[in-house]
C-alpha cells in the first residue's frame, strides 16, 4: 500500500500535430469546457486536476505541448520527468496520424518507456474521416497501446483515457515500492548477524596464530524521492 501521507502526482504530457485537439482535450477534462476556436499552443501549457482512483488521491499535471517543429526545443525539455504521455491524431488529418510514430520517438528519447494511449479524435466527424479503423487499430497494435476513440466535443472517452493512465501508472508505483521495500528488508535482516561463510566476513591469521576476523558492512539501498515535475517549473 502506498503511504498515507503521501500524495500521488502524475505529469502527463499530451502530444501530437498541431490542431488535433490537444488544448481543447487538456481544457475539458481540467474545467469542463469545450472551445470551437483554434488557438496555437506557443511552447507548452499546463492544467491540473485531482481525481480518487481505486479509492487514492491522485493529481493529474497535464502538460499541453506545441504541435509544430519549430517549438521542439522548447517542448523537448517539458518531456523530461513526463510519467505518463496521451499520443493523439485526428480522424480528419492523415499527417496527425502517419506523424504519431515520430511522437513516440521523440517523448521515449527523454523518457523511456512510460504509461502511453493513443487516442484517435474527432470521431464526431466521421463523415470528414481519412483514416480507416483498420489502420488506427493495427497502429495501436504494432504499438501496444491502448487505444480509444474520442470525441472532445461530446466529451466522449475522455475522461477514460486520463484515468487509464492514472491506474496505470498507480500499478507501476505501487510495483517499484514493493520491490524497493523487498530488497531494503532482505538487507536489513543481515544487521548484526556475523557469518564467517558469508561474503561479508574474512578470515586471517595474525603473526601469533590467533584468528583475526575482519567485518565489511553491508549496503543498503535508499529509497529515491520521487520529483512529479521531473525539474521543470510550473507556468
Amino acid at each position: 500500500m502506498l503511504e498515507e501521507d503521501m500524495e500521488v502526482a502524475i505529469k502527463v504530457v499530451v502530444v501530437g500535430n498541431g490542431a488535433v485537439g490537444k488544448s481543447s482535450m487538456i481544457q475539458r477534462y481540467c474545467k469542463g469546457i469545450f472551445t470551437k476556436d483554434y488557438k496555437k499552443t506557443i511552447g507548452v501549457d499546463f492544467l491540473e486536476r485531482q481525481i480518487i482512483v481505486n479509492g487514492e488521491e491522485v493529481r493529474l499535471m497535464l502538460w499541453d505541448t506545441a504541435g509544430q517543429e519549430e517549438f521542439d526545443a522548447i517542448t523537448k525539455a517539458y518531456y523530461r520527468g513526463a510519467q505518463a504521455c496521451v499520443l493523439v491524431f485526428s480522424t480528419t488529418d492523415r499527417e496527425s496520424f502517419q506523424a504519431i510514430n515520430s511522437w513516440r520517438q521523440k517523448v521515449e528519447a527523454e523518457v523511456g518507456n512510460i504509461p502511453t494511449v493513443l487516442v484517435q479524435n474527432k470521431i464526431d466527424l466521421l463523415e470528414e474521416t481519412v483514416i480507416k479503423n483498420e489502420e488506427a487499430e493495427a497502429l495501436a497494435k504494432r504499438l501496444k497501446l491502448r487505444f480509444y476513440r474520442a470525441s472532445v466535443k461530446e466529451d466522449l472517452n475522455v475522461n477514460e483515457v486520463f484515468k487509464y493512465l492514472a491506474e496505470k501508472y498507480l500499478q507501476r508505483l505501487k510495483q517499484q515500492t514493493a520491490e524497493e521495500t523487498e530488497v531494503v528488508h532482505s538487507t536489513s535482516n543481515k544487521i548484526g548477524v556475523f557469518n564467517t561463510i558469508s561474503s561479508n566476513v574474512t578470515n586471517q591469521s595474525s603473526s601469533n596464530g590467533r584468528e583475526v576476523i575482519t567485518l565489511r558492512p553491508n549496503k543498503q539501498r535508499t529509497k529515491k524521492s520521487k520529483n512529479p515535475f521531473g525539474g521543470c517549473s510550473l507556468l
